[in-house]
């Protein structure tokens, strides 16, 4: 199938490893201009040169940077067609009530207000355009969350509320607002919850219908295809990339 993704131009934030690299290798692989962000120079500019594309370096947390990092990928690539916001998780705890308010509100800026500062300055360029595709990694958690990710659970679930509103209000402009789902994927971060490959490997086995991790290279593609032209009658929704872990409808 052929994705309509050769030429247009993309920018991925977290993309240095993990889920985001795999997206922004997916698009190139595609023939997509690909712009990869993080907040650390050293990788990602080895995540540039793997994925064939430009690095910036763009702290999530610093909401003013947001629009600079968007001009500067346009300056160099051209007007965006494509933007993926991936953000890293805030911190577990057993007792949902032992937070503090700064974490609570750190949690906030990353997963709902880091995201939403880098659409709002992309999303009138692509209504103009009449084209653009934005895309969320959120997390299974939305529809199910998970007892020690109470920050994650509430905020995630606040960003995908509002990314219904908003695919309804571009809807008519040709632009697509989609969430993507990871169930248990073989990240690091994966990994380093479980311990060891192994121990991943052997929970995945037992709790996963599909008896195994997912891959990185399986969520990545289905991110790809919901960032293409054939997609385009798909926007609102969140999509589940998880081998059947979660039971909710």
């Amino acid at each position: 199938m052929d994705l309509g993704l050769a030429g247009r131009n993309a920018l991925v934030t977290g993309a240095s490893k993990g889920l985001g690299l795999g997206i922004a290798l997916a698009l190139a692989a595609e023939g997509a201009n690909v712009a990869v962000a993080s907040r650390s120079r050293e990788r990602i500019e080895a995540a540039a040169r793997e994925v064939g594309g430009r690095g910036y370096v763009h702290d999530s947390n610093d909401l003013d940077s947001a629009s600079a990092l968007v001009d500067s990928v346009e300056a160099d690539i051209g007007p965006l067609d494509i933007l993926v916001t991936n953000t890293g998780g805030p911190p577990p705890g057993a007792d949902p009530l032992g937070f503090t308010r700064a974490q609570w509100e750190a949690a906030y800026r990353t997963l709902v207000l880091s995201p939403m500062a880098l659409i709002e300055r992309a999303l009138p360029g692509m209504r103009e355009r009449r084209f653009g595709r934005v895309l969320a990694v959120s997390s299974t958690a939305v529809r199910e969350p998970i007892a020690v990710l109470m920050l994650s659970n509430a905020h995630r679930s606040g960003l995908l509320a509002a990314f219904k509103t908003l695919a309804r209000e571009v809807a008519a402009d040709n632009v697509t607002v989609n969430s993507l789902l990871p169930g248990r994927i073989a990240t690091d971060r994966t990994l380093e919850t479980s311990g060891s490959l192994e121990e991943a490997q052997r929970r995945a086995q037992e709790q996963i219908p599909a008896g195994r991790l997912g891959t990185v290279e399986e969520f990545a593609a289905v991110a790809a295809f919901l960032c293409s032209q054939p997609a385009a009658y798909v926007t609102g929704a969140a999509v589940s990339v998880d081998g059947g872990l979660t039971h909710s409808v």
